[in-house]
């Protein structure tokens, strides 16, 4: 791998870091950038340099660097929102491979990208806090508590998204066209 390829794919995993020390504090979910980055990784970088951008942000993570926005360590797997963590992967994946390879993108395109994208993470974000509610704090609600709280920054990204695509039609033809 050349630096024309692991340049951006690291500096998407740092925007993913710093979009989550962006954060408004909430029960078990805090309210971040992540997901907007995690979509923008994807419709610049392509399906496969964006979510190696994540691999990337999430390995920093776990090896113990604070780039969540609670910390970092092994053991963050065990917190609610670890299921949205897991989810950039396939959610920078998705964005990227819905938005295509040619160098420009419709803006329409584009949107339909990001909230594809945000779809991923959010169905295993809310799955994450399901399982952790469930098995962990044995809460009989946990179906309906997972919902509510789950989804509570779904508006916040979905408006955060409309700029990510706009955004993202606006660089694509500056960064090139993103590799398949």
């Amino acid at each position: 791998m050349t630096a024309r390829v692991l340049v951006p794919v690291a500096l998407m995993a740092a925007l993913t870091a710093v979009g989550a020390q962006l954060r408004i504090p909430m029960p078990h979910v805090p309210i971040t950038l992540q997901a907007a980055f995690v979509c923008l990784a994807g419709l610049l970088l392509g399906p496969c340099r964006g979510a190696a951008s994540q691999a990337v942000y999430l390995t920093a993570g776990l090896v113990g660097l604070p780039v969540f926005a609670g910390g970092g360590g092994l053991h963050y797997l065990l917190k609610p929102s670890a299921g949205y963590l897991l989810g950039f992967v396939p959610g920078a994946w998705l964005a990227g491979r819905l938005a295509g390879d040619a160098r420009g993108v419709s803006f329409r395109r584009a949107v339909a990208a990001t909230c594809a994208g945000m779809a991923a993470i959010y169905a295993a974000g809310v799955l994450g806090l399901y399982l952790n509610l469930r098995f962990m704090a044995a809460s009989p609600a946990a179906a309906d508590l997972a919902l509510e709280l789950g989804l509570a920054p779904l508006p916040k990204d979905l408006l955060v998204g409309l700029l990510v695509a706009w955004l993202a039609v606006r660089l694509r033809p500056v960064a090139g066209s993103p590799p398949g």
